[in-house]
């Protein structure tokens, strides 16, 4: 199979491989690595960096931040390298969709924030740095991590002064998918 062509049987390998990826629980790994308990009765039940924060360890919430961060930096740099831009987005959202609905956990995952960030570094890091700052800032002013990252994407208009076109159409895709999915499951 010529992992270079854009064929349909290719970006069906890249959204597996991204959603494997993206399904794989770093949170419910760790916690139970560390002793910290079951993730899905601490908290809100999530399996992100936010509710391993919850158990009181800093340290595994951390790990956990990076772990999701880099599962979706991952499963779109490997694909960028081997298929390009088609596929890094493909893999981008089935990332991100395997984070939010692992298969192995009856589809009950994480909120998606560290992963997309992350997918969002390897698509373009100039906005992936300016969203994270606009995160952070966020947090800082208001404490909430889920809030915070759904403001993020609302500035992606004013972001893409720093970035190129084609890399602002990459990030928008994936941030608009992220949207519509996030709108999808709180109605």
């Amino acid at each position: 199979m010529d992992f270079s062509s854009g064929s349909a049987g290719v970006l069906a390998l890249w959204a597996a491989i991204g959603y494997g990826l993206g399904s794989i629980p770093f949170g419910l790994i760790l916690a139970k690595a560390m002793n910290l308990g079951d993730l899905r009765k601490i908290g809100s039940g999530n399996i992100g960096a936010t509710n391993v924060l919850r158990t009181g360890n800093k340290r595994a919430a951390v790990l956990t931040l990076l772990l999701d961060g880099g599962k979706g930096a991952v499963a779109v740099l490997i694909a960028h390298a081997y298929s390009g831009d088609s596929a890094a987005q493909i893999a981008a959202l089935a990332a991100f969709l395997g984070h939010c609905y692992p298969v192995w956990l009856g589809f009950k995952g994480g909120k998606g924030v560290a992963t997309f960030l992350g997918l969002l570094l390897a698509l373009h890091w100039p906005l992936g740095l300016a969203a994270c700052g606009i995160w952070l800032l966020r947090y800082c002013c208001n404490s909430t991590r889920s809030f915070s990252m759904s403001t993020s994407p609302a500035c992606r208009i004013s972001l893409a002064a720093l970035s190129s076109s084609r890399a602002c159409n990459r990030c928008s895709t994936v941030m608009n998918s992220w949207r519509l999915v996030r709108a999808q499951v709180t109605t």
